[in-house]
This record gives structure tokens, sequence and C-alpha cells, in this order.
């Protein structure tokens, strides 16, 4: 911006004083007598010169040299070495175990030619978003001190012809010349989606380039492929093969011992205070990814700060998850006497049933507003689980359709206060139907192909389980009326009810519940 303005400078004083001397030329004037006809000529052409080089850095380029011209300085700006080592990834220890091979190729390349290994040509990384997958590939990055190009899926997708694939072939011209380097493709399914009749002839391109450019690797260059993708299932058959992506490696959500170590990283900046048990708060947080971990402890410290507190404590990091679950609380719901009290029956029939069952630990029920709810009831599993019986899924789904069912128990009626636990109880039934063999139609998985086919058979199988499940919720809520008002009353009371305060309410009632041991 600076240099096309000292050109514009020196463009305007040219034309000034080259009109001077044009004016001299026909009309003498005093000052002028000195300058000959060749010092004219002189000053007018260097004066067109900068009249002729300013339009042309004032012209805009045309849109596809545009988006040509843009591959060398992103691939500049892509150029660095990240600071960032497997001391900033925690709670994958399994996965860095599997990646320090990797690295040791890159670092001491003679100890495996020496033996005809070869380096994996690339690591896919797969599994739910905000589990690490750009962390790790970045750690891997700065444990070779390799150069780090990064690119997402979408940024190789255009509408011109060819430039997805020149764009391919730039990105691997760079990693070859920076090697060692690790490349990293976000959200590869982008490009790296099936081809088929109807895909798109640019894609295909691009895709296409991608997998030669992979296969085209020369023994010497130390480069790694390192992709991600929430959608395993998508991508091409080509570019799962070995020698392409040799390694797949899922990165799920983490377990307890993990999200321990995962809060301790996102909390060690932060003046925690001494009641602050990070155990308690991994223990709550079953079944969140790392993304969301962090965002609990950042909401945590903003909660502290603005309640001029000197150190974080359990009630922000308690009201944190409740943030991040079941979204912001508002402040002042106009909500009707009716609807209140029918939302405190609903979630009460939820906690009583998720209690007698013991599916999940009860951890906070609440009639406040948040989000679009206009009450949660906060749970999670005792202890770390793997595989789920058959019994304990109908009990979640029977847990999830008893706010429902109380609904109809008490005021004979039920509402559209439902419509997230019947998404949830028709997903859990479609797996058990599809997935997991757990209907009448016997130990078998079926395809999505066969569900668009013949869903009306499989749809008939989700209703069997799903109707009995709201039969036996009913019958609870039914056989324990007396429980459910006791938590009904006392949500209207105070709006929430913690775990412990459900226990003593439970307590009173012991020998109503021998039937649910």
């Amino acid at each position: 911006m600076r240099k096309k303005k000292i050109i514009l400078l020196i463009t305007i004083l040219s034309v000034i004083f080259s009109s001077l001397l044009f004016y001299d030329k026909y009309f003498s004037t005093s000052g002028f007598e000195k300058i000959t006809n060749a010092d004219r000529f002189i000053v007018w052409i260097v004066t067109i010169i900068f009249v002729v080089y300013y339009i042309k850095l004032d012209s805009d380029p045309q849109l596809a040299p545009l988006a040509l011209s843009s591959d060398k300085e992103g691939n500049k700006k892509n150029n660095n070495k990240p600071d960032v080592s497997f001391k900033n990834v925690a709670g994958l220890e399994e996965i860095k175990e599997e990646l320090k091979e990797t690295i040791d190729f890159i670092n001491n390349s003679h100890k495996y030619t020496k033996m005809g290994a070869k380096i994996p040509k690339g690591i896919l990384f797969h599994g739910p978003p905000g589990t690490g997958k750009t962390l790790l590939a970045k750690a891997v990055a700065g444990e070779t001190n390799s150069t780090f190009l990064y690119a997402s899926g979408s940024e190789f997708v255009e509408k011109y012809v060819g430039v997805g694939a020149k764009r391919v072939r730039s990105m691997f011209e760079k990693a070859k010349k920076d090697a060692p380097s690790i490349i990293f493709i976000d959200e590869i399914d982008a490009i790296g989606a099936r081809r088929n009749l109807d895909s798109n002839n640019e894609k295909d391109q691009t895709l296409n380039q991608l997998l030669s450019e992979m296969d085209g690797f020369n023994t010497s260059e130390t480069v790694v492929v390192i992709g991600a993708t929430n959608r395993l299932d998508l991508l091409d058959e080509a570019l799962l093969r070995p020698g392409r992506f040799d390694r797949h490696i899922y990165v799920g959500n983490p377990n307890i011992k993990a999200r321990k170590k995962i809060l301790e990283v996102h909390t060690k900046n932060k003046p925690l205070h001494n009641g602050v048990s990070i155990e308690d708060i991994a223990n709550k947080t079953h079944g969140l990814s790392g993304a969301q971990l962090a965002n609990i402890a950042n909401e945590a410290a903003i909660i502290a700060v603005r309640k001029n507190k000197s150190k974080v404590d359990c009630e922000d990091f308690n009201q944190a998850i409740e943030r991040v679950l079941a979204g912001l609380e508002i402040k002042n719901p106009s909500i009707l006497l009716k609807e209140k009290k029918t939302v405190s029956i609903h979630e009460a029939g939820h906690a009583l049933v998720s209690k007698i069952l013991k599916t999940d630990m009860v951890q906070k029920i609440s009639i406040v507003p948040r989000g679009q709810a206009l009450g949660y009831v906060l749970k999670f599993p005792e202890e770390e689980r793997y595989l789920l019986t058959e019994k304990e899924l109908m009990g979640k789904i029977t847990g999830l359709l008893a706010g429902r069912a109380a609904e109809q128990v008490i005021f004979n009626e039920i509402t559209t206060g439902a419509k997230d636990d019947l998404t949830k109880a028709t997903q859990i039934a479609q797996e058990m139907v599809c997935s997991y063999g757990m209907s009448t139609l016997g130990n078998i998985s079926i395809d999505e192909y066969y569900i668009k086919n013949n869903y009306d058979i499989i749809r008939r199988e989700m209703k069997k389980i799903i109707d009995k499940c709201f039969e036996n919720a009913l019958k609870i809520v039914e056989d324990n009326k007396i429980i459910l008002f006791h938590i009904s009353d006392l949500l209207m009371k105070q709006e929430t009810i913690t775990s412990e305060e459900l226990d003593k309410i439970f307590q009173e009632y012991k020998t109503d519940l021998d039937y649910a041991t």
C-alpha cells in the first residue's frame, strides 16, 4: 500500500513537470531557457513509463489467476515449525506410543533403512470432533522438528477446473523441498469422498492428484501425510489402502484417567480453590471430548471472574458443566405456573425411573430453563463402561421416556416437552435393531441400504422396543407416585435438586423400591 502511494506521488509530480515543459515548448516562460529538446523528451518518456506502471499496479487481477497465485502465499504462511510436543497432549497415551515409531523413523531414518523398512506414507486419524486430532498432528511435527503444512479439505474444492489439483501439487512440492515435513489435511473427506457416477469431475481430479502424489514419494524424501476425518465411512477405498494411508488410528473420547489428565493440563494456569477435585470433575464429565473439557475449564474461570472471586471453586465448575451440557441459563423466563408444574413432573419422572433402574447416577435435577430446554436432569454412569447389556439399553430408553410417562400418569395427557427424549430413545432403539442384533430380526447387522428399502420392518421392531420401555416407565411411575410428587414439590419450591437431596428423598421410601433391585 505504501509503495503504491509513493508511485502515485512520483507519477503526479512527473505529469505536472511534463505539462510545464510542454507549455514552455510553445509559450516560452522564464526559468526553462537552459532545458533542451532532448531533456524534454527524456522527461516525457519517464512520465509515460510511470503512468503506465501505476495503471498496471492499480488494475485488479482476474479471478482465476488470483485463486492460483494464492497458493504460494498460503504455503509461506503454512511453512512453520510448531512448538507443540507430546507434553502438550494429555490423555492419549496409547496413540502417542504408536506415533513414537513414526517419529523415530523421521529422526533416525538410517536405522530403518538398514533393515529395509519404509516409513509409513500416511496416517489417518478418525473419530468424533474435538478429540485432539489436529493437536496430535502438530505434536508429531514438533517432536521431529519438521515443517508443518496445514490444509483443510475444503481449500482444494474450487469451481475452476484444475485449481484443486494444482494446489495439491504445489503443497507436495513444498513439502518435498522442505523435508522432513508433515502435511496435515483436516476434514479430508471433503476431497477424499468415495467416487461414483454422480460425483463432481473437479473433485475427482483433485482426489486423483492426491492419490498419485501419495504414491509418488521417493524413499529418500521424509514426508508424512496425516489426514483427519469424522466420517471414515465416506472415504474412497483407494485412499485407505496400504501404501497411501498405511495406519488408521481411532481417536475417541477420553476415559476417566484421560479426562483427569486433560483437565490438569487446562487448569494448571488457573488458581483453583483447595476444595476443587479434578477427579470429581472427571467423573462428572463422562462422554465429553477434550475440546469440551477445555471449554469447561475456561467457562469455570470466566464464571469466577464474573463473580469477583480470586480462585475457581467447585460451584464454578458445576455451573460450567451445566453451561456446556445444557446451554445458557435464561435469567428471566416467562413460564406459566401450569407449565412449570408440568416441567417439574416431567423431570421428576426422569429422575425417579433413572434412580430406580440404576441406569445412570443422577447428578442434578433442575427446572431452570437453559437453551431450548425448560428443565433437565444431569446424569452420568457410576463407573466407566465399554459394554452395555440389552437390559441396560432398555433401561436407558425407559429413563428417557419416563418424563412423558409421568405426564401421562399425572395429567392424563402428553406435551411437546419430550422431543429431545424421543430422538435419543429412537436412536438407541435403531442401534439395538440395526447394529447390535437385539430384536426379533435376530443376530444381524443391517446396513443403510437395507434400512432405506425395508424401513417398515425395522420401524415395527423399533416400535416394539420403545412401546415395551414406555409401558415399563408407566408402571414404575404409577407405583411410585408419592416419590414423584415429593421430587416435583421440592423442585417447585427450590428449582434444583442435588444428588444428595435426591438420596435423602429415596431413603424415606426404601420399602417401595424392593421390586427394582
